[in-house]
C-alpha cells in the first residue's frame, strides 16, 4: 500500500493492458485501472504471523461482516441477553485462568516451605513461583521514555478531551502519552486504573482539525461504550493464556529428551490454545461491536465527513510509519559534523515534512487503497473490524455535524502545548534510527 512520498507532478495516461481503458500515470503512485481493477493491489498481503493472530483475523472478518450488516440496517443482534451471557462466560473463563495462576503460587510456596529437606522440591517451587510472576495480572504503567503530559502541562488539549468526553457521556483522561507511531489508543494505568490517551504524532500530524476531533472521539468512545475485552480481568487472562501458549511451545527435537518434553507439553499447550480461542470467541464479537460504536462516537463529535476521512487516513498509516523511518535513516546516512547538522535539520522539520507529504495524497490513491482494503480485509490489527467496513458504516449512517470544533485560537493553542513534546519525540526518532 505505498503512497506518495514526494511532490505531485501532473499525471499522464496509458492504456490498460486488460480492458484497454485509460490509466492515469503518476510517477509517485501505483498505476491501476479503476474500470477493471488491473494492478490495483501489486503488493502481497503481510499479515501478522502466528496461529493465534490468524484465528483472530478470521473471527474479526467474520464478525465484522455480520455486525456491519446488522448495524447498517438498524438491527442489534447482540441483544442484552446475548451480550450478558457472553460476558459472564468470558469472566468465568478468566477467573479459571487466574485460579490456575493462584494454584501455582500456592503450590510453589508449599513446595518451598514443606519440602526444604529434599533440596529438589524448593527448586521446583521457585520455578512455579517464577512462572506465576510472569502470568500474574498487573496494572498498566506509563512508559518511562515517552513524553507524558498532564493537565497542568496542556490545559487546552485536556479541555478539548474533556469536552469530547462530556459530549459522549463519559469523563476525560488523567494523562496523555505523546509517541511517534501512527496510531492512537486509550487504556488505564496504576492500581487506581487512571485513564491515559496514547497520541501517535505520525497519525495526529497528517489529520485535519476535525479529523483529530473524530480520532479523540473514537478513542474516548471506548470508555463510553465499554468493552469486555478491555476489562482488567479479561485482558489479564488473555495475556496469561498467550504466555502459557508460548512457554509451552515445542523445542526442536535434536535429542531424545527434547522429544519427551515436547510430548509432555503437547496436551497442556492444546488446553492453553483451546482456552485462548474460547476467550477470543467470547469477547471478539463484543470488541468488534465496540469498535463500530466508537466510530459512531467519532462521527457524532467530529462530524460524519471527518470520521469518514479518518478511516481513509488509517489506510495510509503503515505508509506514514515507513515514511517516518525513511526520514530517520536518511538523516543518519552522513557522519561527522555534517551528519550532526543533517540530523538537527531533520529533527526541526520532521513533522512538517511528514504532514506535507501525506496530506497531499490524492483521492484516486485513497480509492485504490479502499479497494485493496476490501480485497485483503485490511484492519488496524487482528482484533479490529476491516477498515473498509468501518468506513462504509460511518458513511451510510445518519449524517452528523460536529458537536466539538477545533479551529482558530484553540487549534493554535493545542499545537503550542504539543510543541515541546513534538521536538523531543522528533529527536528520539532521528537518533533511534540514525544511531
Amino acid at each position: 500500500m505505498d503512497v506518495a512520498v514526494e511532490g505531485a507532478p501532473v499525471p499522464s495516461a496509458r492504456e490498460c493492458p486488460e480492458c484497454r481503458g485509460p490509466v492515469p500515470v503518476h510517477e509517485t503512485y501505483v498505476e491501476w485501472c479503476s474500470a477493471c481493477d488491473w494492478n490495483v493491489d501489486p503488493g502481497a498481503p503481510d499479515p501478522e504471523p502466528g496461529r493465534i493472530a490468524a484465528f483472530r483475523r478470521r473471527l474479526a472478518h467474520a464478525y465484522g461482516e455480520q455486525l456491519a450488516a446488522e448495524l447498517e440496517h438498524g438491527a442489534d443482534a447482540d441483544g442484552p441477553r446475548r451480550r450478558d451471557a457472553s460476558a459472564a462466560l468470558a469472566q468465568g473463563v478468566s477467573v479459571l485462568v487466574h485460579s490456575l495462576t493462584a494454584l501455582l503460587v500456592v503450590g510453589g510456596t508449599l513446595l518451598i516451605v514443606l519440602g526444604w529437606a529434599t533440596g529438589v522440591q524448593p527448586v521446583v517451587g521457585a520455578l512455579l513461583l517464577g512462572v506465576a510472576a510472569v502470568l500474574r495480572p498487573r496494572p498498566g504503567r506509563l512508559p518511562k521514555d515517552a513524553q507524558v503530559l498532564y493537565r497542568a502541562d496542556a490545559p487546552e488539549l485536556f479541555g478539548l478531551v474533556d469536552e469530547i468526553a462530556s459530549a459522549l457521556g463519559t469523563t476525560g483522561v488523567h494523562a496523555v502519552v505523546v509517541e511517534p507511531r501512527p496510531n492512537a489508543a486509550v487504556t488505564t494505568y496504576g492500581l487506581r486504573q487512571r485513564r491515559v490517551l496514547y497520541l501517535g504524532l505520525a497519525l495526529w500530524e497528517v489529520l485535519g482539525p476535525q479529523e483529530r476531533v473524530a480520532l479523540l472521539g473514537h478513542e474516548l468512545g471506548h470508555f463510553a461504550h465499554g468493552d469486555i475485552r478491555r476489562s482488567r480481568l479479561t485482558s489479564a487472562a488473555l495475556h496469561s493464556l498467550s504466555v502459557w501458549y508460548y512457554l509451552l511451545a515445542p523445542t526442536p527435537p535434536t535429542r531424545l529428551l527434547d522429544r519427551f518434553v515436547n510430548a509432555c507439553v503437547f496436551l497442556p499447550r492444546c488446553v492453553a490454545l483451546g482456552l485462548l480461542q474460547l476467550l477470543d470467541g467470547l469477547t471478539l464479537r463484543a470488541s468488534q461491536r465496540a469498535e463500530y460504536l466508537a466510530d459512531a462516537s467519532a462521527a457524532r463529535v467530529g462530524s460524519s465527513a471527518a470520521a469518514t476521512a479518518l478511516m481513509d487516513r488509517l489506510l495510509i498509516a503503515r505508509a506514514v510509519g515507513e515514511g517516518l523511518r525513511r526520514e530517520s535513516v536518511a538523516a543518519g546516512m552522513r557522519g561527522g559534523r555534517a551528519g550532526r547538522a543533517a540530523r538537527e535539520e531533520a529533527e526541526r522539520g520532521l513533522w512538517e515534512r511528514l504532514a506535507a507529504r501525506f496530506t497531499a495524497v490524492p483521492e484516486r490513491e485513497y480509492e485504490r487503497l479502499r479497494r485493496v482494503a476490501a480485497r485483503r480485509g485490511h484492519s488496524v490489527d487482528a482484533t479490529h473490524p476491516p477498515t473498509h467496513l468501518r468506513r462504509r458504516l460511518v458513511a451510510a449512517g445518519v449524517p452528523h455535524t460536529a458537536l466539538v470544533s477545533l479551529t482558530g485560537r484553540r487549534e493554535a493553542a493545542v499545537a503550542a502545548e504539543l510543541a515541546a513534546a513534538r521536538a523531543v519525540t522528533a529527536r528520539q526518532v532521528i537518533r533511534d534510527f540514525a544511531g
